[in-house]
């Protein structure tokens, strides 16, 4: 079969198709299949050549829409497939396309093969798109060296935009050297680039950083002055949580109320971001009204009720977690266990346990995975209340629901495993923990890199340095 034919450019077989409304059959929804690949198995390449085998067009904008809510929800490798499936049939890419793509490797492959591609891409793709999705790749991977000698080249290509210096600025506020932003906004005006929300945003963050709030002030008051236009509800929402954050709570809920005003009725993540800034405050009051509004303007989907869920466990409120997951239970098209997480940890941090088991009963019986992390939860508070046997039968339980190595307990879960036997002496504790991971199929090689990922966690007790070699004695 000519694939070409069936997309958009290919001829007149796509043109028809797309233009046959009396055709009874309903066209399915290509991104719920793609979505679904996670669960459903197989490849978006696959899933692709199935949709147009069955006679089904396809259009570009299409396929870059489903790359672009893919990698929305952090589905990388599926976006990248379809990317791949689409050069393979010889769609014209949009210089756009290649720096997607170039992201999406470097997201999938690493920088190396990233910076491989880039390499590899006709003279023409190099542009100021593609330098600009490297550059990205450099600084969101804290590569300092190479961000700033690929900026320099930019700069001398004349490829630097607003974007570029803000790739900058984050990565010197991950590395913790807010005092070099402001020198970036300098450079930035020196060169007549427009200074863009975003950089403001950042900006104002960098003088919150160096406890500079007053400095944090004069740049709202400059964004006000020169480009009143960019201020938008995300402006709110940042000096909100500046104000939060050094708990002069007046401001930030004024500078909340502001935000609330901008905020159109169907953005939830808006109020996505409305609740959390009130959880910051300690207004729980402010919180079940804005969830209450919420649901009168917009659908609520499983990540809203994600997002309650985790604010409402933030300020302990357990009866109204209680009440928001029987009303996500009683309505969710598809069940997110990701809820009962946030669930399951909120009652065992107030030692509910009952509660918390109740939980996860109902979990068990409606999820169609393994509950692997949640079971995870349950090992560190039963460690933490000396309760081994506990630990050890729901460690034994979340190894036996999983299949081949695809889930492996975390370092943190390990070294709590590791810290209990060694406040206990329990030596030979070691060497049971051990002949479990073996049962399961789990080397000596990942037990000893497990150890020592669990030594480097700042979470862990640092006597577990120790831990290794008791290991290893075991071992020897």
């Amino acid at each position: 079969m000519n694939y070409a034919r069936l997309i958009t450019g290919g001829g007149w077989l796509l043109r028809r198709m797309c233009t046959a409304a009396e055709t009874p059959a309903k066209k399915p929804n290509l991104y719920r299949m793609l979505s679904a690949l996670d669960m459903t198995g197989g490849s978006a390449s696959q899933t692709l050549d199935h949709y147009i085998m069955q006679g089904k067009a396809v259009r570009k904008s299409e396929l870059e829409r489903c790359v672009e809510e893919l990698r929305k929800y952090n589905k990388f490798q599926h976006a990248l497939e379809i990317m791949e499936w689409m050069e393979m049939r010889k769609i014209n890419f949009s210089w756009n396309n290649y720096a997607v793509q170039l992201d999406l490797v470097s997201k999938t492959k690493g920088v190396v093969a990233a910076e491989n591609f880039f390499s590899a891409l006709p003279p023409p793709a190099k542009n100021k798109y593609t330098y600009g999705a490297l550059l990205n790749c450099y600084c969101k991977e804290l590569m300092t060296d190479k961000a700033l000698r690929h900026f320099d080249r930019m700069d001398e290509l004349g490829y630097v935009t607003s974007l570029a210096f803000n790739n900058l600025m984050s990565m010197f506020m991950r590395l913790g050297q807010p005092q070099k932003v402001p020198q970036l906004v300098g450079l930035m005006k020196q060169k007549n680039i427009p200074l863009s929300a975003f950089t403001y945003h950042v900006w104002m963050n960098s003088c919150a950083t160096l406890n500079d709030l007053d400095g944090a002030e004069r740049v709202y008051e400059e964004m006000k002055t020169e480009d009143e236009d960019k201020i938008g509800w995300q402006t709110y929402s940042n000096l909100a949580a500046i104000y939060a954050k050094v708990k002069d709570f007046e401001k930030a809920e004024m500078m909340l109320k502001m935000l609330e005003k901008e905020v159109k009725p169907r953005q939830r993540d808006a109020y996505h971001c409305l609740l959390g800034l009130y959880a910051g405050t300690g207004n729980l009051g402010e919180v079940h009204r804005l969830w209450n509004s919420l649901k009168s303007v917009s659908p609520v989907t499983n990540y809203s009720y994600l997002v309650m869920l985790s604010t409402l466990r933030r300020l302990n409120d357990m009866e109204g977690i209680a009440k928001c997951l029987k009303e996500w239970e009683s309505s969710c098209v598809s069940y997110d266990v990701r809820l009962v997480n946030v669930c399951v940890s909120a009652y065992l941090s107030q030692n509910m346990v009952e509660e918390a088991a109740l939980v996860f009963e109902e979990a068990s019986r409606r999820s169609k995975g393994p509950l692997f992390r949640i079971r995870e939860l349950f090992m560190m508070y039963f460690l933490e209340k000396r309760q081994l046997d506990a630990a050890v039968r729901h460690l034994e339980a979340a190894l036996s629901e999983v299949k081949g190595n695809e889930r492996r307990p975390s370092p943190k879960v390990v070294g709590a495993f590791l810290k209990y036997y060694e406040e206990e002496t329990d030596v030979d504790g070691v060497d049971e923990l051990s002949k479990i991971f073996k049962a399961n199929n789990f080397d000596d090689s990942w037990i000893k890199t497990c150890i020592t990922a669990s030594e480097s966690s700042p979470e862990i007790d640092p006597r577990l340095k120790k831990d290794s070699q008791v290991y290893q004695a075991q071992e020897n």
